[in-house]
C-alpha cells in the first residue's frame, strides 16, 4: 500500500498509527513497566491454573501469559477493584473499643466444720420405689450462698477403692466442709414428683428427696453414712 501521499504524512515517514496500533503499543509499555516494578511471587491475586494459563483472582479474568496479566494489573478494571477491596478491608478493620476485663473478687472462707444432717429411707406405697430424704443444717452459712449438691461416681472419688455398686451424693455450702453420702449406684428417677430440692432461707436448712427407678432385683438399702469427698 502506498502511504507516501496520505494526508498528514511526511515524505519518507511511516503511516499514521491507528487505534489498534496505539493500544498495542500502550499495553507493551505498561507490560515493561509492570515487569520492572511488580514481583508476581508476592501478588496475592496472581494464580497459575492447571491449564497453564494465568488468572486474576480479584477480577476473575484469564490470561495466556504473565505479560498479559501484568498489563491487566495496570488497567482500569484491576485498579478499580483494588480500590474497592481496600475500602472494604478498611471498613471491616474499624477499631472496636477494647472491652474492659471484669474483675471478680474470689471469696475465701475459713472452714468451720461439718453441718448437721438427717437421712430418712422411704418406700413409695403405690409404686414400691425406694427413696432417700436428706436434711442438711447450715445455721452459719455465708450470706448470699446457696447450698449445692451433685452425684459423684465411685471412680471420681479418691477416698475408697472404687466399687461400681455405689455412688456418692455431695453437699457443699461455705464456710462448711463438703460432706458426702454413699448411696446405691442405681438410676435416679428425675420425674418432677420423684426428685425435688428446697432451700429454706429462714431455718437455714436444705432438703432433697429422690426416688430410685424400679429394678428387677434392687440391692438392699443401707443407712447412708457421711464420707469424705
Amino acid at each position: 500500500m502506498d502511504l507516501q501521499n496520505r494526508v498528514g504524512n511526511k515524505t519518507g515517514g511511516g503511516g499514521v498509527a491507528g487505534w489498534s496500533e496505539s493500544n498495542r503499543d500502550r499495553k507493551e509499555r505498561l507490560k515493561k513497566l509492570a515487569l520492572e516494578t511488580i514481583d508476581l511471587n508476592k501478588d496475592p491475586y496472581f494464580m497459575k491454573n492447571h491449564l497453564g494459563t494465568y488468572e486474576c483472582k480479584l477480577c476473575l479474568t484469564l490470561h495466556n501469559t504473565e505479560g498479559s496479566y501484568l498489563a491487566h494489573t495496570q488497567g482500569k478494571k484491576h485498579q478499580s477493584n483494588l480500590a474497592k477491596r481496600a475500602a472494604k478491608e478498611a471498613k471491616e478493620a474499624t477499631v472496636q473499643p477494647a472491652l474492659e476485663k471484669s474483675h471478680v473478687n474470689v471469696r475465701r472462707f475459713v472452714k468451720i466444720g461439718r453441718p448437721g444432717y438427717k437421712v430418712t429411707k422411704q418406700r413409695d406405697a403405690e409404686t414400691g420405689q425406694h427413696s432417700l430424704f436428706f436434711q442438711i443444717d447450715y445455721p452459719e452459712i455465708a450470706e448470699g450462698v446457696r447450698p449445692r449438691h451433685r452425684f459423684m461416681s465411685a471412680y471420681e472419688q479418691r477416698v475408697e477403692p472404687p466399687d461400681r455398686a455405689w455412688q456418692y451424693l455431695l453437699f457443699a455450702a461455705e464456710p462448711y466442709e463438703t460432706i458426702s453420702f454413699k448411696v446405691p449406684s442405681r438410676e435416679v428417677d428425675k420425674a418432677e414428683d420423684k426428685f425435688w430440692t428446697e432451700w429454706n432461707t429462714e431455718t437455714k436448712q436444705f432438703f432433697i428427696q429422690f426416688h430410685f427407678k424400679q429394678e428387677s432385683k434392687a440391692p438392699p438399702m443401707m443407712a447412708p453414712k457421711p464420707q469424705g469427698p
